[in-house]
């Protein structure tokens, strides 16, 4: 008896099938890309600027070592979560005069005179080690964006009765007019100009 031969199949068709899914995904598929974190840097300034000269109460100085350990004002060790309550009695202090020459009326803090004049005036410096936990930078940098938030959000409630997060958020719907866009704006000015968020980062150190 013969033996039958069993037929070859035709695997071009299946190649170009498989190449064609191939740029399907390739060109479907989304890819998530790192990027990194919102921040608008400072313009650089003429060399021959004296830079202005700050009064030591008025800079809130939190430092960083390698060891993750959070040094605030030179002297207290604290833990992430009490650095924004810390932040805010420096912020909302109103010891003094703003650089209009005028106290602040809105500020709801102590009144220390060893403290931050006005929140126009109160710095906070952000320092680090070189070998500090890129972590625990970043939480600590969060609780202190967090204190400006708090402060900005409370100080719109008692102003407008909105917190400066929903006034922020209104002011990016494409459904409202050119006129309530404005006043959304000059309200989230004038919230902000009275806590500007001055937060100087420092070179990290050895």
């Amino acid at each position: 008896m013969a033996k039958r031969d069993i037929p070859e199949i035709n695997a071009g068709s299946m190649a170009d099938i498989a190449f064609l899914l191939l740029i399907f995904f390739l060109v479907t598929t989304t890819m998530n890309s790192d990027t990194g974190i919102s921040r608008k840097l400072p313009e650089r300034q003429p060399e021959n600027i004296d830079p202005p000269v700050l009064k030591e109460k008025n800079v809130f100085i939190v430092m960083l070592n390698r060891t993750g350990e959070i040094l605030v004002e030179g002297d207290t060790y604290m833990t992430v979560d009490q650095i924004k309550d810390e932040a805010i009695k420096f912020l909302d202090n109103g010891g003094g005069n703003g650089k209009d020459g005028n106290p602040c009326d809105y500020c709801k803090g102590k009144k220390d005179p060893t403290s931050s004049d006005h929140p126009n005036k109160a710095i906070i410096s952000l320092g680090s080690a070189r070998g500090t936990d890129y972590g625990k930078y970043i939480a600590v940098q969060n609780e202190l964006v967090a204190a400006y938030n708090e402060l900005r959000d409370k100080a719109s409630e008692a102003k407008y009765g909105v917190s400066f997060k929903k006034l922020k958020e209104a002011s990016e719907e494409s459904d409202i007019s050119k006129s309530k866009k404005e006043s959304l704006k000059e309200k989230i000015k004038t919230i902000k100009e009275m806590y500007p968020m001055i937060l100087s980062e420092q070179e990290p150190v050895k």
